[in-house]
């Protein structure tokens, strides 16, 4: 057998893997840096196209949520569609993670938490961006005893339902990143804090004063899911003694 052929044989297989795995799925830091900015495109468009009128908390008095998706009916549409949007790339995100653990070796079930956290995060971001949509519509904004109720279930399935499940993504992450030494140690612990006040932040059902949890978890996470998806290696490194 000629030189080359033997050099091109005893390094193919394992060289072509470490240079492209076909099955390591899209980048899991890439889609949430697309969700991330998907996300907080439409927070900061929908105040632009609102001239400078923040989206109106469902604590506010009635007469200040009704006026504000009466006249602001374009920039509600465009909030909802990007939440919807933004929906796509969580779900990837969520997969991708899920079935990385897997290859790494997790048969714990933290890679399943993920998966199922991140699945239902994505599901109920979805849902909050179509009942925002809905909210949009002349028809439904004209009528104040609709846009009261509807604004609730938008801000319940946005709010607490996306907030609590997105902690569990971040642990199911965060735990066995930690347990397997996946992730570096002040990351991973810094997610089960993310983590902690996520899940903490199902409080605001019971009170409007743990409403403050609900953007720390929200954008720490963000931030965290950027982090572990750039970090979470493709392959176990093995150290022999």
């Amino acid at each position: 057998m000629p030189a080359h052929a033997e050099a091109t044989e005893a390094t193919t297989p394992e060289a072509t893997r470490t240079r492209r795995d076909p099955q390591a799925g899209p980048p899991p830091g890439i889609l949430a840096v697309v969700f991330t900015a998907l996300f907080l495109a439409g927070l900061v468009l929908t105040t632009l196209l609102a001239g400078g009128d923040t989206f109106p908390s469902p604590f506010g008095s009635t007469d200040t949520v009704t006026s504000y998706f009466r006249d602001h009916s374009g920039a509600v549409r465009v909030s909802g569609t990007l939440q919807f949007a933004a929906s796509v790339p969580l779900a990837i995100y969520a997969a991708t993670v899920s079935a990385r653990l897997h290859k790494l070796g997790i048969r714990a079930p933290g890679a399943t938490i993920a998966l199922a956290g991140g699945v239902l995060a994505s599901a109920f971001l979805a849902c909050s961006g179509l009942v925002t949509w809905v909210l949009s519509q002349p028809a439904v904004a004209e009528h104040p005893d609709a846009v009261r109720p509807l604004q609730y279930l938008a801000f319940g399935l946005g709010g607490p339902a996306h907030v609590v499940l997105l902690g569990l993504l971040v642990a199911g992450i965060a735990v066995p990143g930690l347990l397997a030494g996946l992730l570096p140690r002040p990351l991973a612990l810094t997610g089960l804090a993310v983590a902690t006040v996520a899940e903490l932040s199902t409080l605001v059902l019971l009170t409007d004063a743990a409403a403050l949890l609900l953007p720390v978890a929200r954008f720490a996470g963000l931030l965290w899911l950027v982090a572990a998806g750039f970090l979470l290696p493709r392959r176990r490194v093995r150290t022999e003694a």
